[in-house]
């Protein structure tokens, strides 16, 4: 099966689980119907349906010091074009994340950013991404602990899970950056448990590349001397990690408060729109019991079966905040004006900011000093 087949039957079984998940799943864990939800739905007014996009959009321009934070030269606007763009692809497909770096790169590099910089800040942002949405529900549910609610087995395994997961990731960015050898460990470990697949990719590649010599050697040639190029190695894991190293170390040390203030910026934002959409539509749970039903929505939206999470983000959600006493229809309803607001806009945002970017001045990137290795992995 070749790789375009297998993303379109990707796409295809991601979008029908979504499907799946919204039109049955949803009301039928949630303990409603659709009829109920959309005559909730219906009873919000135009005014604060605006109110609560003008929060959506505080959130999104929050999130731009994260990137601002990690690529130097970076303006506000620039930033908000990039996560408009790198969202609203992210969005649409089933494991759209990784569609969503591919843009965010190429955009980048457009504006003249060099490969080390672009790639250096994908995987920062990207780091800074992970440990924020594992903490979120670490906390939330921390705090109701604290409270004395009762938490289902299920909720507490995803939170131990979570934190020894953040605590890992966490202490081997701080391992990389604080020491050399360190780094060399790390990568030492990732070489050993990642080298069967590495050396699994790498066969396939060369048999590929073996396979269109042959087809070229049966052409017709023209005349004339044909030298073969170099052939590099391709770098290891404990090289790139090494390399890293430096590279994260500085811009960590240089942007980690505005990275920080943004993605708290943009969570806080999301959260105070979560909690007035619930209000809205009557689900009058405790601000820590929302919290923690919000942290929970946005671990999920990271699962990549389905475009952003959705369906399973929302179901899971709802029959969350049901399961505490919220009234079904009430609660459901929320959750998906919240998924609407926060998911489905960000596709006709992102229309405007790839129009944006489309009318803004390209400039050719400046990529003295990069390593080639890194930056081809990169992109």
């Amino acid at each position: 099966m070749s790789s375009r087949t297998k993303q379109v039957l990707q796409t295809v079984v991601g979008l029908g689980l979504a499907a799946a998940m919204l039109i049955w799943g949803l009301p039928y864990f949630a303990k409603t119907s659709w009829a109920d939800i959309w005559s909730v739905i219906r009873t919000i007014p135009l005014s604060h349906a605006l109110a609560f996009q003008a929060l959506m959009l505080i959130g999104l321009w929050s999130y731009t010091f994260t990137f601002t934070g990690s690529l130097h030269g970076l303006s506000h606007i620039k930033a908000l074009i990039v996560n408009l763009c790198g969202s609203s692809v992210s969005n649409l497909l089933p494991g759209g994340g990784a569609v969503g770096l591919a843009a965010t790169y190429a955009i980048c590099r457009s504006w003249g950013f060099s490969r080390r910089a672009t790639s250096t800040s994908v995987i920062v942002t990207g780091v800074w991404n992970v440990l924020a949405r594992i903490a979120l529900p670490v906390v939330a549910i921390g705090s109701l602990w604290f409270g004395g609610v009762t938490l289902p087995p299920a909720l507490t395994d995803l939170a131990v899970a979570g934190m020894f997961t953040g605590l890992a990731v966490l202490g081997a960015l701080v391992a990389i950056m604080v020491s050399e050898r360190a780094a060399q460990a790390i990568g030492r470990a990732l070489d050993w448990a990642l080298g069967p697949l590495r050396r699994r990719r790498r066969a396939k590649a060369e048999a590929k590349a073996r396979a269109e010599v042959e087809g070229d050697e049966q052409r017709p040639v023209e005349p004339g001397p044909v030298e073969p190029g170099p052939v590099e190695p391709p770098m290891s894991i404990e090289e790139l990690v090494t390399d890293l190293r430096a590279r994260i170390k500085d811009v960590v040390h240089t942007g980690w408060i505005a990275m920080t203030l943004g993605m708290v910026g943009f969570f806080g934002a999301y959260y105070v729109l979560f909690v007035l959409i619930m209000r809205e539509t009557g689900v009058t749970l405790p601000l820590n019991l929302l919290f923690a039903a919000f942290a929970i929505g946005r671990l999920l939206t990271a699962v990549g079966i389905t475009p952003g999470g959705i369906g399973i983000t929302e179901t899971a959600t709802s029959a969350v905040l049901v399961g505490w006493g919220a009234e079904a229809a009430g609660a459901t309803a929320g959750v998906v004006l919240f998924s609407i607001f926060t998911h489905l806009m960000e596709v006709p945002l992102g229309a405007l900011g790839w129009l944006m970017w489309t009318a803004s001045t390209k400039v050719e990137p400046h990529d003295e000093g990069d390593e080639p290795a890194l930056a081809s992995t990169a992109g």
